[in-house]
């Protein structure tokens, strides 16, 4: 989304249209950062929350000043077509969901089915048992905000948070992005990365609502029975929010990113909080986003940032030391973990296409390695800021899994 027309940011207005963490020098186009490999864990970083939510002005100059989008986050393949390598290795167990073109995919061992249309849907991830798909769609909505004492009308790329059922159907509305005062006056709250809690109870997200004027973007709890917003109240460099919520499979924990920036650069890192206690503590030091649980809870699968782009690693829950590296090649990021505990999932881009690649760990944990390395899709040209979510249903898990980490275990030392 970009600006209508000029102005300034209105007092005690929405977050300012431009690179919205903040993580990005002044002026730098958000484009020409998605399509330089080694910075794209910035693109990542920032871009989540530009990714169609920024509102146009009735001008439709581009955030840029341009004119044009602005932003471009989908590759140049065909909308209605996912490529699945003839490799029987590519047939792994459950479901793994996706997004190509703004519209949800699933896919199961070889066979590919797209679940929504309209190309507006990003940011999937499933519901604790399977049957549902929760994910973010935007829509376009006529806005009026005042800016500097100058009412000026915005078109919207309003957010809402979606649902809708692995086998097919409508999908329905949890909860909406726009913020409708008394008055003229119309705007609308970032809504990103929704993922719903183990229970079932509750959706974690980063968020500005319910008042955009009031609060950054960061990680807040939906509870789906009142309808009600909780600001957690973490420590956040401001703006720069938060983003990446990922549940611990027993709910004791909660992962999140705080956004921090080193001079110019992005300066991600991993915090856990704690619903029981309200505590939260750093797992990593600067340079890791996008964390994935492992099916016991004492491994996480992470994105490792460095100047020559990201990659993929396995982390120990309880002190965030680097326990393996699953890609070098610096083109390789947002990782789901198997329920199963030996797959790791990710996204890897070459040249401008985005596709799903998997890591098939040998041995024993702590000492994994890598067996091998394969394509689950191919030249698919993926959405590279959705990240993959995957589900196995309890009768295709082994039979006598891993334990799993006690309650009142405490992953990050908190």
């Amino acid at each position: 989304m970009t600006r209508s027309g000029g102005g300034g940011r209105p007092a005690r207005g929405p977050r300012p249209v431009r690179d919205p963490y903040g993580l990005l020098p002044a002026g730098t186009p958000v484009a020409a950062v998605l399509s330089v490999v080694g910075l794209l864990v910035i693109a990542l970083a920032t871009v989540s929350l530009a990714n169609g939510d920024l509102p146009l002005t009735a001008d439709g100059g581009g955030p840029d000043g341009s004119g044009g989008p602005g932003i471009v986050t989908r590759t140049p393949t065909p909308s209605n077509v996912i490529v699945i390598p003839d490799d029987p290795l590519a047939d792994v167990p459950g479901t793994i969901v996706y997004v190509k073109a703004g519209n949800v995919w699933l896919q199961s061992g070889r066979t590919v089915r797209q679940l929504t249309t309209g190309g507006r849907d990003s940011m999937p991830s499933f519901s604790p048992d399977g049957e549902a798909v929760v994910f973010v769609r935007t829509r376009q909505v006529n806005g009026y905000w005042t800016v500097d004492g100058v009412g000026k009308d915005y078109r919207l790329e309003v957010p809402s948070i979606m649902t809708v059922p692995t086998a097919g159907g409508d999908a329905t509305r949890i909860l909406d992005g726009i913020v409708d005062p008394s008055g003229r006056r119309k705007w609308q709250g970032w809504i990103r990365q929704p993922v719903m809690s183990p229970d079932g109870k509750t959706i974690a997200l980063a968020t500005d609502l319910p008042d955009p004027t009031t609060s950054d973007v960061v990680l807040k709890l939906y509870t789906l029975r009142t309808n009600k917003i909780t600001n957690l109240g973490l420590s956040q460099q401001m703006p720069l929010g938060h983003q990446d919520p990922a549940w611990r499979p027993d709910g004791a924990r909660l992962l999140y990113v705080r956004n921090d920036r080193d001079g110019a650069k992005g300066a991600p890192r991993i915090y856990s909080y704690n619903p029981s206690t309200k505590k939260t503590a750093p797992v990593t030091a600067p340079g890791y986003l996008h964390p994935s649980w492992s099916p016991d809870g004492r491994y996480i699968a992470a994105t490792k940032t460095s100047a020559f782009g990201t990659d993929v690693v396995i982390l120990d829950a309880a002190t965030g030391a680097e326990l393996l590296r699953l890609t070098s090649d610096g083109d390789s990021w947002a990782p789901t973990w198997s329920p199963r505990g030996d797959q790791v999932a990710f996204l890897h881009v070459s040249g401008q296409v985005v596709d799903l690649r998997l890591a098939q760990l040998e041995g024993r944990a702590p000492a994994w390695t890598v067996k091998e390395t394969i394509d689950i899709t191919t030249s698919a040209g993926l959405d590279s800021l959705s990240r993959p979510d995957w589900f196995i249903s309890a009768d295709e898990l082994p039979a006598s899994p891993a334990p799993s980490v006690s309650p009142g275990a405490s992953p990050s030392g908190s």
